[in-house]
């Protein structure tokens, strides 16, 4: 998927957000400035949550109780500082795991056996045809990223189905 704004990213993370539930595990992938944290900050904002969503990177973890009673908190997590699966370990992230969705950005080959069933998107801003045909649409080279998710386990076919049919009806 092909995102041209900032705007663009906040909005499909507002829509995966809003699909998230306790126990579910997204994990980010992408170089710096791919657009991570933006996503992150959509999916806060789809899941309802308290505080701005800003990048955890010196902190490693912020927890986001949700807005409204029964709703799912958010644990954001930074793992690209963490070197070991001790490291990991000391944030007791499998201990949160069920009562609250986790994002993970830097997350994989790191955090996959926290859970059984995962969804991994991966974020690139150097996705030369992208930036080519942007340059050619005006844009600003920036602004544009590629989007490609895929998923580990099970729970999540229905979930992305629905997230494409928001995304099409949307018009992201």
């Amino acid at each position: 998927m092909r995102l041209e704004s900032s705007s663009q990213t906040v909005e499909v993370g507002r829509l995966l957000g809003s699909l998230l539930a306790a126990g579910d595990l997204v994990i980010l992938d992408g170089p710096l400035g791919a657009g991570k944290t933006t996503l992150t900050r959509g999916i806060g904002e789809g899941m309802g949550v308290r505080g701005p969503v800003t990048s955890p990177t010196f902190v490693i973890a912020r927890v986001h109780p949700a807005d409204s009673l029964g709703g799912t908190t958010l644990v954001h997590v930074d793992a690209y500082r963490v070197e070991s699966v001790d490291d990991l370990e000391s944030l007791d992230l499998d201990g949160s795991i069920e009562d609250s969705a986790t994002v993970v950005e830097w997350g994989v080959g790191r955090v996959e056996a926290l859970a059984s069933s995962y969804l991994t998107v991966e974020l690139r801003r150097d996705d030369v045809a992208t930036a080519r045909d942007a340059v050619e649409e005006g844009l600003g080279v920036q602004d544009v990223r590629t989007l490609r998710w895929s998923v580990a386990g099970p729970g999540w076919d229905d979930r992305l189905a629905a997230l494409t049919t928001l995304l099409g009806s949307q018009r992201v």
